[in-house]
Order: C-alpha cells, then structure tokens, then sequence
C-alpha cells in the first residue's frame, strides 16, 4: 500500500491538472481520501500542507471542518444541554439518533455545506471536507452525505475519510467492523 504521502501527492497532481482528474463523472465533482483513523493527526499536518501548495498554485482552498458543523447544528436548533440530557436519560444510542435527527431534518448537513459553499468558484475553488470521526460511529453515513451533495454544487469536494478499504470501492468508516450498517457502501466517486 502506497504512503500517506505518496496518496496526498497523486490526489495534489489530479487537483492541479487541466481538466481536474479526481472523478470519473462531469457531475460529481468529488472524491474520497481514504486514511487510517490512527493518522489523523498526521493527516490534518499533510492537508494544511497540501492547502498551501495548491493555494500557491492558484486553487483556493476552504477546509470545513464537519466536527464544527455538527456542533452549530446542535447549538442552533436543540442546544447542547439537551443533547447531554437525552444521553444522561436515554444513553448514546437514543443520543445519536437525536443528532442523527438534527443533522437530517432539523438543521440538514447538507444545507449547512451547501451554505458555506456558496459563492464559490468551481474553477478556481477546492473544498476540503475534514474531521469526519465526529460522525461516529454512526451520527450520518458519509455515503448519504455525498449522495445528497451530488447536484447542489459544482466545486471540487475532498472528503477526508478516517478508514478501511474494502475492495476497489468499499469504505468501512473508522475502521469499525461490527457495527451494522457502517460497513459496504460502494462509493461512486474516486477514492484516493
């Protein structure tokens, strides 16, 4: 298996190139940068890198963190307070199902990237979506995510996906294998 860093050189050499290489499909302007959950720390050092290096080679990159945004979802519809509530009284898995509920109904993820997005340049923009293990282990499935994602916008999208590989293009997010519904997604996007 190739390097983290040898993987964040070839996805860097796909964002510069003239057309972008990162997806096989005109409309899903969108890949996957597959890492070992244990490299997140590493990981976050290589992406402020890369950042910068596609910054200096005139792409604009906007990292969104998705651990801030779960948290402004929870802040601007049921608060804080009730979420420690209903885990002090209902325990984590009634708890996630309440985030899980907030982020799909109350105050949707993807509108609130979509939002964040807006006035981006799909030729000039890169979006850099980080600290997806706060979606764990099972607060919103990423492959419903990019799903929803798919049409809203045209700007290059990285998911950072702290993982497995599973076969050429099947995720096991954060590596966890026996909690049901977490494993076997097959992702239509390119996954680095």
């Amino acid at each position: 298996m190739t390097s983290l860093r040898e993987r964040i050189d070839n996805l860097e050499q796909d964002l510069v190139s003239d057309p972008l290489r990162i997806s096989a499909y005109h409309d899903l302007p969108f890949a996957i940068f597959c890492y070992p959950p244990q490299e997140e720390y590493k990981l976050r050092e290589e992406v402020s890198r890369l950042a910068t290096r596609l910054n200096n080679k005139g792409r604009k990159v906007t990292t969104i963190s998705l651990a801030k945004s779960i948290w402004e979802g929870i802040e601007k519809t049921r608060g804080l307070s009730y979420v420690i509530q209903t885990e002090k009284k209902f325990g984590f898995q009634r708890t996630q199902s309440t985030v899980n509920n907030i982020l799909s109904k109350l105050s949707p993820l993807p509108d609130m990237l979509q939002k964040l997005m807006e006035g981006l340049n799909p030729k000039i923009d890169i979006v850099f979506l980080t600290r997806a293990a706060a979606l764990a282990p099972a607060i919103y499935r990423m492959s419903k995510l990019l799903d929803e994602m798919h049409r809203r916008t045209m700007v290059p999208m990285i998911l950072f996906y702290p993982g497995a590989r599973e076969g050429e293009n099947e995720l096991r997010f954060m590596d966890i294998q026996e909690i049901e519904g977490i494993s076997g997604y097959n992702y239509r996007v390119k996954i680095y």
